[in-house]
């Protein structure tokens, strides 16, 4: 009996059409989210070094960018924003004419069908690099956690008000979905979803990103608030405490290192749940293939497949594009 299914498998293999037809898991452009980058200027293309293809981007390049996205059929973006200021209490992030709200106006125009998510936080915009309010406790500098909630809210409600469709709270403060699901409500945006990082982890797959976003903290470092990357059960705390506070979706920062994570976070609680394939991941892939040790459309492919696998219904990757090319292609 235990050899029939493994014969059955075998000749459904040997078609091309058939294996497409039984194949458990597919990737499709649908589940795909692009991250970009928007800093202030006109007809900017700054190029990342460590992540090849992508660049920071002034408005007006971003807004076109959306729009090619559109015609290749990625579905949403996740904004970034990287202000022409910052200070203590990163008053960029929520300025009505700040460089996300401006960018959301702009996209609306050049991709209004596009899903536009944008990131909550506040490290892109504060002078020290920290996710929040920083304050001096017995002779040491730490994130104040309650006074940052206030910002946080201020700066979901500003995002929406300007367009966006979706806020996603990267901070990893805690009580920030509440906080910000009020505001909402009370703001008159209670249609307005929130994507939680709910198990965001203090990795070290991050580096690349904090150039492109300009958000390398000047102190210290964010372990007071980001996960412990040994703990998969306080994963599943973190994310309960996030849904019981109204999270409509569920983030796993990073992918590639978490996937036990991913699957145990979608049998458990089985809601729409997202994962990020960082920078990290993303640069070490196309290092590797720049060197000719690795055919990196295939590796894609699999890496994105395998998330999905996991359990992920949403992927944000910095392939986005690239895999709707792909998938073109085929």
């Amino acid at each position: 009996m235990s050899g029939f299914p493994v014969r059955r498998m075998r000749r459904l293999r040997a078609n091309e059409r058939l294996r497409a037809l039984v194949r458990e898991t597919s990737l499709d452009v649908s589940r795909l989210v692009m991250p970009l980058f928007v800093r202030p200027g006109k007809k900017l293309r700054r190029p990342i070094p460590s992540m090849p293809g992508n660049s920071q981007l002034s408005v007006d390049e971003l807004a076109k960018e959306a729009a090619a996205l559109d015609r290749l059929g990625v579905p949403a973006i996740l904004l970034f924003g990287i202000p022409d200021k910052k200070d203590a209490a990163g008053t960029a992030a929520y300025d009505d004419a700040g460089i996300i709200q401006q960018a959301l106006r702009a996209v609306r125009k050049t991709a209004p069908h596009m899903l536009v998510i944008t990131d909550v936080c506040l490290c892109e915009y504060t002078d020290h690099g920290h996710c929040g309010v920083v304050v001096e406790r017995r002779g040491r500098k730490v994130v104040d956690n309650d006074r940052t909630l206030e910002l946080l809210a201020k700066q979901a409600v500003s995002h929406v008000r300007a367009g966006a469709d979706l806020v996603a709270p990267s901070d990893m403060m805690d009580g920030r979905v509440a906080a910000i699901r009020r505001a909402l409500d009370d703001a008159g945006f209670a249609d307005a979803p929130i994507m939680s990082y709910a198990a965001k982890y203090a990795s070290a797959f991050y580096g690349p990103f904090r150039e492109a976003a300009e958000s390398a903290p000047k102190f210290g470092d964010r372990r007071d608030y980001q996960m412990d990357p040994a703990n998969a059960d306080e994963a599943l705390r973190e994310i309960a405490l996030d849904l019981d506070e109204g999270a409509d979706i569920v983030m796993v920062k990073p992918a590639l290192a978490y996937l036990d994570v991913i699957r145990r976070a979608k049998d458990r609680f089985n809601v729409p749940l997202a994962a990020y394939n960082v920078s990290g991941e993303f640069a070490a892939v196309k290092a590797a293939a720049e060197r000719g040790w690795l055919d990196e459309r295939k590796v894609v492919m699999e890496v994105l497949t395998g998330i999905r696998r996991a359990g992920a219904d949403i992927i944000i990757t910095y392939w986005a594009a690239d895999v709707a090319r792909w998938l073109k292609e085929t």
